[in-house]
């Protein structure tokens, strides 16, 4: 009997250390430091104003605890893509997220993410994306690195991160897939003690907004 107690423990420990692999482990780190100044003009001279939405594009995520993980999205955004045709990189993207429009796999996740141990949506309705910079890159299959403004949970960081971004007469795509520490926008809830949460949240952005005709 004691023998079987203590493979039983051994067995608890197994998987709450290694139940569930880390989904942000094998995914490229943003990376995060102050705020940049961003530009003033509301539209840059000789751009193509594409617009983000629900109806197009996706934004996306993958949050994980010791023992499972968890897929989410957000439902409602709006944003832009101020596009210079001839040259990627002068282009700009903005997007705002409602976070009161999050949805996750278990419903009761869902309603705890609106609370104040995470996105305190009463508080902080909207988180926002705003590029200062585009840049050619061929790491990782991306063909461009994305740095901007992040605003969540009320912190404000620059992030820079890995993008596949394809201009086509019909429409342009972005494609992103990437890691960010929830901790460094202020979101430090640790969960149970026996089932805590990890730090790395996968971020999944699919964009393609369509071109005017």
């Amino acid at each position: 009997m004691r023998t079987y107690a203590t493979v039983s423990i051994i067995i608890i420990l197994t998987v709450l250390t290694f139940g569930c692999a880390d989904p942000a482990a094998n995914k490229p780190a943003a990376s995060v430091g102050n705020a940049a100044p961003e530009a003033t003009s509301s539209n840059p001279a000789g751009a193509e104003k594409l617009g983000i939405s629900p109806d197009n594009s996706k934004v996306e995520f993958v949050a994980a605890k010791v023992t499972r993980s968890h897929n989410g999205s957000f439902k409602q955004f709006t944003g832009s893509i101020d596009l210079i045709p001839n040259k990627l990189e002068d282009s700009r993207v903005t997007i705002d997220i409602m976070t009161d429009s999050v949805v996750t796999d278990d419903e009761g996740l869902t309603k705890h993410l609106k609370t104040p141990d995470f996105f305190d949506v009463a508080k902080y309705p909207k988180a926002t994306f705003t590029s200062t910079k585009i840049e050619p890159a061929n790491a990782g299959g991306a063909t461009h690195s994305i740095t901007g403004n992040f605003e969540l949970h009320g912190v404000k960081k620059s992030v820079t991160f890995p993008a596949t971004i394809q201009a086509a007469p019909e429409s342009v795509t972005v494609n992103a897939e990437f890691s960010i520490n929830r901790k460094d926008f202020g979101l430090v809830y640790a969960g149970k003690a026996d089932d805590l949460i990890r730090d790395g949240v996968v971020i999944k952005l699919s964009v393609k907004a369509p071109r005017s005709k």
